[in-house]
């Protein structure tokens, strides 16, 4: 291609990225008419192709990039003494993939940060204020839900839950069970590729991830070293991405119907068990900034106590996992961590998440509208 030409071709998709996103932020008619007829095309075809393999393509697309990034680095600093054509050949190669980079994260990420929000479109409005009362309730069925089903989950010598199956029918049944989904919920109707595990989870483990959705290759990716209670929500949660719920409380919500209202105990007892934490936290909460109304709560409802085994159950790596992946780590764990927690929170709030990362839970409020109509689905003794 002449060189004009492909400054032109440069500059009109350069554009087109820029416009996408100001559209994006200005019309959310606009980003509900992409996820609901365009995006859908990129799962069914791209998303088709990168399923074919039997690992993480966005994983390797990460280490190439950082490959990429040494590189550039090293040219940059050898530019002296190398041949200028090839210098330049680099860079210009340089700016299509970054543009290109540009341009996929808008299609692909960007824009379904401002599409209508599943509690708009599925559970009558934005959240609104709840009562210390509702929250008790619905926290006291979580917790009794979660004493049931730990009770009948097999176990090793150790005291672990064991997952019948192996990794694939866990990956098939999480398709499966976000299918089904779809047939209450339009937007979740469709292919789903299946989840695949990453080959660097040691290093998801000291960056606290239980998963990915990578919008570069299309794929739903989950932690394979994350204690096993831990893998059906989340590969569910990623799955709900592939759909255009780009937010992590609507995600991590959606995970939880797929799961709960599984005919596996297993998918059941990880549904309950990924919302009994952020459930937890919201009612000590509840319990320092309106000591009256928990008060009120507690006494019309005795709170549930949750068994040994829930408590054990609730863990996001086994102690042996923590011990061998801290033995041969490359870097520090908490370092790790609170540099992800930082790109993160940059991340999330750059698309317009004001609380960043405080916004997973979010899921709380998603729980007690879901239920405040359906109440009658607990036991009498909550």
């Amino acid at each position: 291609m002449r060189p004009k030409r492909r400054a032109i071709l440069y500059i009109s998709i350069a554009i087109l990225t820029v416009l996408l996103n100001l559209l994006a932020w200005s019309s959310t008619a606009f980003c509900d008419a992409y996820v609901a007829y365009v995006f859908p095309i990129w799962i069914n075809t791209y998303g088709r192709l990168t399923g074919l393999f039997p690992f993480s393509v966005g994983e390797w697309m990460l280490v190439l990039g950082m490959i990429a990034v040494v590189l550039t680095v090293v040219i940059a600093a050898a530019f002296a003494v190398l041949p200028r054509s090839f210098v330049k050949a680099y860079f210009r190669f340089g700016a299509w993939v970054l543009l290109c980079v540009c341009l996929i994260m808008t299609l692909n990420c960007s824009m379904l940060y401002h599409v209508t929000p599943f509690a708009e479109q599925y559970l009558g409005g934005e959240p609104g204020e709840y009562s210390v009362d509702e929250l008790v309730r619905v926290r006291n069925f979580v917790v009794s839900q979660c004493n049931r089903l730990s009770a009948e989950a097999a176990r090793d010598e150790r005291g672990y839950v064991i997952y019948p199956g192996d990794e694939s029918v866990l990956q098939r049944k999480a398709c499966q069970e976000m299918g089904r989904l779809g047939e209450d919920y339009v937007r979740l109707r469709g292919y789903y590729p299946r989840p695949k595990p990453m080959l660097f989870s040691d290093f998801m483990c000291q960056q606290n991830m239980l998963g990915w959705y990578f919008p570069f290759s299309l794929e739903a990716n989950y932690n394979r070293v994350a204690y096993i209670m831990n893998r059906p929500a989340s590969m569910c949660h990623e799955l709900a991405h592939l759909k255009g719920y780009i937010y992590e409380d609507e995600a991590n919500f959606i995970a939880y119907l797929a799961c709960v209202e599984s005919d596996d105990i297993y998918f059941e007892y990880s549904g309950y068990l990924s919302v009994l934490g952020y459930l937890e936290r919201d009612l000590q909460n509840a319990a320092v900034q309106d000591p009256e109304g928990y008060a009120q709560a507690c006494a019309a409802h005795d709170l549930e106590r949750l068994s040994d085994a829930v408590i054990a159950d609730d863990r996001f790596v086994t102690e042996e996992e923590w011990e061998r992946i801290n033995g041969k780590a490359l870097l520090d764990t908490e370092t790790v961590d609170k540099a992800t927690d930082a790109f993160l929170n940059t991340t999330l709030k750059a698309n317009g998440i004001s609380d960043g990362t405080v916004s997973y839970s979010r899921v709380v409020k998603l729980l007690l509208q879901y239920y405040r109509g359906n109440f009658n689905k607990f036991p009498k003794s909550t």
